[in-house]
């Protein structure tokens, strides 16, 4: 089963230093069909303006994977990690049993970013944070790993959850296949750069699109392309 989340359809806000489409509901207000798809529960398209972010605030209980799509977010936390995380790069989180973090954009140009939370295998755990590089140049025409709940695929950053986070480049009129794996069900995809069909459905920059016990994802770009994506459990 396929559900195309077009940019209309996700509950959004704007309160001047961000601006934000979430295409998870995220309040009782929300658009109910764009719920959670198991593991997989936030999916943030933020914009963050110069020399804004978020300030100290805590979270337990959850995996946050952060991609970078433009600029670099300074990452700083009450486990004393302080880091920064360029555009085409990856940072994430183990909340586990608890810990205060702040995000800003330190830079002079905006700060564009998905920020993806997954629910964690088991609850608990010591906190963590890491971050790694990932040129644009080694996911050309394919998928790689860029965070994986397998602790066996040492080239991605670990996460806690039963889910794994790709991504790829595609050039226009170029096709991949993404067969997902059999325990993880749900799938969800949103471009970060141009436009793209899954299995024949439009999606472009703002939108997503759900799968659910979808075989195969045969995903062609329309124009040259980036795209994240995200099997769970």
């Amino acid at each position: 089963m396929l559900q195309l989340r077009s940019k209309e359809t996700l509950d959004h806000g704007d309160r001047g230093w961000l601006k934000a489409r979430h295409h998870f509901i995220v309040s009782a207000e929300g658009n109910p069909a764009n719920g959670p798809l198991g593991a997989l529960v936030v999916w943030n398209d933020d914009e963050i303006a110069p020399g804004s972010g978020f300030g100290r605030h805590s979270h337990a209980d959850m995996e946050i994977v952060t991609y970078v799509r433009q600029g670099a977010v300074t990452h700083e936390d009450s486990a004393g990690n302080l880091g920064r995380t360029v555009a085409g790069d990856v940072q994430v989180m183990s909340a586990g049993s608890g810990i205060s973090h702040s995000e800003h954009n330190r830079d002079d140009d905006p700060l564009k970013l998905f920020q993806i939370w997954l629910l964690p295998r088991q609850r608990g755990g010591t906190p963590r944070w890491d971050t790694r590089k990932f040129p644009k140049a080694d996911r050309a025409g394919h998928l790689i790993e860029l965070a994986s709940g397998n602790p066996e695929n040492a080239e991605a950053l670990m996460i806690r959850a039963d889910a794994r986070v790709l991504g790829a480049t595609l050039l226009a009129r170029t096709t991949l296949t993404h067969t997902p794996s059999a325990h993880l069900r749900h799938t969800y995809l949103a471009p970060a750069q141009g436009a793209i069909l899954v299995n024949g459905q439009r999606v472009a920059v703002g939108d997503g699109i759900a799968a659910i016990d979808e075989p195969k994802l045969i995903i062609t770009a329309i124009e040259n392309a980036e795209f994240i994506l995200v099997d769970a459990a």
